[in-house]
């Protein structure tokens, strides 16, 4: 694994707007970053990344299981009572989940070890699946990158196939909050995915969804009997749309059980589960006497932060940084710290994509600080032994 220093392609604004990339500076700030890119062995890639992907969401398949059958783990997620037998429905009907990402800090040595999981609302697809490919095609094309280069990802293959598969009746909507660019062009490129599997496709904002009767209905009045919901299930517990009778009409992706995996709490329940797994760092409830064993040593993370929020990363007592959000109330899990690796003044951390239960794909933030938030850039890669 190496940090390469590149120059960026001329004509990079214009092949972005090409593929419709219309976020690649958010604010004013840079997003996109192809001034740098990281390259990695195939090895590293195959056995480091690829098959410890598929190992962990093994792992979290079968803790999805033994929360569902256990009201008192339910309880220690901080999951709302009224939401558990929406997310053991869900489970029980086998409600297939799209996608996920697996973050992971990795320097090229050692095995990665996972930060979090990424389970529920996603985003930077459109850049791993689309934008850094075609940077790489680019680049064989031009001759900036070497003859035989390539790149872990099959992500925009796969998103098709998957949808074809899961998604039954011919038609899908797709929901989120259209007003923040990058979950607007997340939305935009799933529901492409979505035509080129043969599926109608409509977006919509989730304000813009209405009720008929127990229907859940577009702004044309036409049933929503598929929803990929960009917005968090534990935004959806809260609000008087989760106690709505159009939840029992429609199907979701990502569905309910998600809201298990999507909470930082796993982590101390995938560390139960397989206590010295090479993947996994140990991690433990805060109220949890056992965070002693990681010596003042740990990141805290609130069970629903987002987008590195309210984290505090702490080294033998010291403070090394804390970030600021308004997540905690709900509790939190202390993690053993892994910082992030330094390459030149950037820490990557790495987007371990599955579709499915497959892993088939890589994106990679980066930011000058220990904490990945988001404003923090995404940088390509490449496999080049």
């Amino acid at each position: 694994m190496k940090r390469l220093r590149l120059r960026p392609r001329p004509d990079a604004a214009a092949r972005h707007a090409e593929i419709g990339f219309d976020f690649a500076e958010i604010d004013g700030t840079p997003y996109w970053d192809e001034s740098v890119a990281y390259r990695f062995t195939l090895a590293e890639i195959e056995d480091d990344i690829e098959a410890p992907t598929a190992e962990l969401a093994a792992l979290c398949e079968d803790l999805v299981d033994r929360v569902v059958a256990d009201e008192r783990l339910l309880a220690k997620l901080r999951l709302p009572a009224a939401s558990w037998d929406a997310i053991r429905a869900s489970r029980r009907r086998g409600d297939p989940s799209l996608y996920g990402r697996f973050d992971l800090v990795y320097d090229g040595h050692g095995p990665a070890k996972l930060l979090e999981f990424n389970a529920d609302t996603p985003t930077a697809l459109f850049e791993a699946a689309v934008v850094q490919w075609t940077w790489l095609s680019d680049g064989l094309e031009s001759g900036f990158l070497p003859a035989g280069a390539d790149q872990y990802n099959s992500l925009h293959e796969k998103l098709i196939e998957r949808l074809r598969t899961i998604v039954v009746g011919g038609s899908l909507h797709l929901a989120g909050m259209t007003g923040a660019r990058e979950d607007a062009g997340t939305l935009a490129y799933l529901a492409d995915c979505a035509t080129q599997a043969g599926l109608a496709a409509a977006v919509l904002d989730v304000a813009e969804i209405g009720l008929s009767g127990d229907r859940f209905v577009d702004l044309a009045d036409r049933p929503i009997d598929t929803l990929f919901k960009l917005y968090p299930w534990e935004w959806i517990f809260a609000e008087d749309f989760g106690r709505s009778p159009g939840m029992a009409t429609t199907r979701f992706v990502e569905p309910a059980w998600k809201a298990i995996l999507s909470n930082k709490g796993m982590l101390a329940l995938l560390w139960e589960a397989a206590p010295g797994h090479p993947n996994l760092l140990p991690a433990f409830f805060d109220d949890d006497p056992r965070r002693d064993s990681l010596h003042g040593r740990y990141a805290l993370k609130p069970l629903y932060s987002r987008e590195g929020a309210n984290v505090m990363l702490v080294d033998g007592g010291r403070l090394l940084q804390r970030t600021e959000g308004s997540y905690g109330a709900e509790g939190s899990v202390v993690q053993a710290l892994a910082l992030l690796p330094n390459f030149d003044g950037g820490h990557p951390v790495l987007g371990s994509w599955l579709v499915g239960d497959a892993p088939c794909g890589l994106g990679i933030r980066e930011d000058t600080s220990l904490v990945t938030g988001d404003r923090s850039r995404f940088v390509p890669h490449v496999i080049a032994d």
